[in-house]
């Protein structure tokens, strides 16, 4: 208790000391201006008079003061204001230097006037634009769906991701400003083209009397994608009806004038596709996918090599039937088929697919069975993927349900007259990650797909992430040459809960589209419509 007691004793004695502190300080400023106070001749008993005066003369000096001190700091501010804009405008020429080396002027289809102008700054600026895309090297991106994918478009039709409930998978450019960007970019292509840089290394030994001239009619396929913070990139390809080798141009349009990026040839006339296909039973639906490519690969493409992955026992001996049907009725002899006798694993067949070929480098299509593919397609395969560079991840069109789509059929069209892209035909499937073009280095190189997962699903998008998260550029893209076959889908019990979902929701997705479903929905109210409608216009008749 004695410590407290002797705490508040020392802290009054403080207080009662600075209040005698106070007193004592503001007495001796009293005694300071009645000292200094100015002294008048017969005014000097007045009190009131003296205060007056000695208050205006107080008061006036304290103006001064703080005016005087005003102005000192506004006239620090105004030298601080100088300074400020003579960096600013030291930066601005700098910055306005350093863009007018970056990006030239512009003549004629918006390229370079000038030798300098094609210099390496520029290639590197618009490279390092480009490469800072979420799809290129390094990026880290939080999922699959991070990915900014791109548009594909023909002289005519532009292939679309985001429809919505107006816009079509498969349309004209109606707008104006689409048409006239589309036509501006194919023709930048072709002056690319036709008229190469002197230091373009690719177009050196070119004669002038050797080249081969385009035109808007060599143009087979364009892709484009926008980065709201970049700009739109641009990559088409051009290639004369009786030659094999292409033209790509990739070209860059920074929120301004078009730039050229590059421009190369392709040679794909020896460039061999490893189709792999992972297969379990099936024998019908397997049949049918020999039957596309015997009229594709076979007899069209002609650079295909088939291997087929078959899981188990039963039906292995259908499947052996099929190959060799097809090879002695074409000459055929460009397949493998392996034999696994365990339960069927989608990622451990394609990556015993991806193995069993031992002829070196070779670039590989994972397949499946329900795949219905064109020539076209395999040469945007072999277009859009480069060994140690970039993989190729097409969009595929999912066909819906045959017997919903043409309910007021008798039977459904042939397979070949179901393959058009319509809403209530089918959709773009943009969540699946299974068809895939990339070289045999690159799968190896990433270490192949995660052989833990089991049944259905999950190990495409396994792979994806690793090419995401890794140094290749990744091109997604819808594609018209590429669609998938309905087949009815059953989801195991045994699949785990996130690929139970998964299995749900594609199971969903791939029966019909939204009006045709709404119909299903609704069709009992329609029914009970049409029995009042016909009971209403029979008792009109009786009346």
């Amino acid at each position: 208790m004695r410590m407290p007691r002797r705490g508040l004793v020392i802290q009054a004695r403080t207080r009662w000391l600075l209040v005698g502190l106070a007193l004592l300080f503001s007495l001796v400023l009293l005694m300071y201006l009645l000292e200094c106070a100015p002294q008048t001749d017969g005014n000097g008993s007045l009190p009131g008079v003296v205060g007056e005066t000695m208050g205006k003369e107080y008061y006036q000096a304290l103006l001064q003061e703080q005016e005087e001190h005003y102005q000192n700091r506004a006239t620090s501010l105004k030298r601080q204001i100088a300074q400020l804009k003579q960096e600013l405008q030291e930066m601005s020429d700098k910055l306005k230097s350093l863009q007018e080396k970056k990006s030239p002027k512009v003549n004629g289809m918006n390229y370079q006037g000038t030798k300098e102008q094609t210099s390496n700054d520029l290639l590197e600026f618009l490279h390092s634009q480009i490469d800072k895309a979420e799809v290129s090297m390094g990026a880290k991106l939080p999922s699959e769906y991070g990915v900014i994918p791109f548009e594909s478009f023909t002289s005519m039709k532009v292939f679309q991701l985001e429809m919505g409930l107006t816009r079509h998978p498969e349309e004209k450019p109606v707008r104006k400003d689409k048409r006239d960007e589309l036509v501006e970019v194919i023709e930048a292509g072709l002056e690319v083209i036709n008229n190469p840089d002197e230091e373009d290394g690719q177009d050196e030994d070119d004669g002038v009397g050797d080249r081969q001239l385009y035109s808007e009619n060599d143009f087979i396929e364009g892709y484009y994608r926008t980065e709201r913070d970049k700009g739109t990139q641009y990559e088409l390809f051009y290639k004369k009806m009786d030659g094999m080798e292409y033209r790509h141009v990739t070209l860059f349009r920074p929120f301004g004038p078009l730039m050229k990026v590059k421009s190369e040839t392709i040679d794909i006339s020896r460039s061999i596709i490893n189709v792999i296909v992972p297969l379990a039973g099936r024998t019908e639906a397997f049949a049918q996918f020999m039957q596309n490519f015997r009229d594709v690969c076979i007899h069209q493409d002609k650079r295909v090599h088939l291997t087929v992955v078959y899981f188990g026992q039963d039906g292995l001996s259908e499947v052996k039937s099929i190959l060799e049907s097809v090879a002695r009725e074409t000459d055929f002899n460009n397949y493998t088929l392996v034999s696994l006798n365990e339960e069927f694993n989608r990622g451990r067949g394609l990556d015993m697919g991806a193995r069993a070929w031992e002829k070196g480098e070779v670039l590989m299509f994972f397949c499946d069975v329900d795949v219905y593919f064109t020539a076209e397609f395999l040469n945007s395969c072999r277009l859009n993927a480069e060994p140690g560079k970039k993989v190729f991840y097409p969009v595929v069109f999912s066909l819906y349900n045959p017997a919903i789509v043409y309910a007021n059929q008798e039977i459904p069209p042939p397979v070949e007259q179901q393959l058009v892209h319509k809403k209530d035909s089918g959709f773009w499937r943009d969540f699946g990650f299974g068809m895939t073009c990339q070289y045999r280095t690159d799968f190896l190189t990433v270490g192949g797909f995660d052989l833990e997962v089991k049944g259905w699903g999950g190990e495409d998008v396994h792979l994806y992430r690793k090419y995401l998260h890794g140094e290749l550029v990744v091109v997604r893209t819808p594609v018209p040459g590429l669609f998938h076959l309905w087949h009815e889908k059953h989801c195991a019990d045994e699949l785990t809960p996130e690929q139970y979902r998964m299995c749900i929701q594609s199971k969903a997705m791939n029966e019909a589209s939204h009006s045709h479903l709404g119909m299903l929905v609704f069709r009992e109210e329609i029914e009970a419509h049409l029995r009042k409608q016909a009971y209403r216009t029979n008792s009109e008749a009786a009346g």
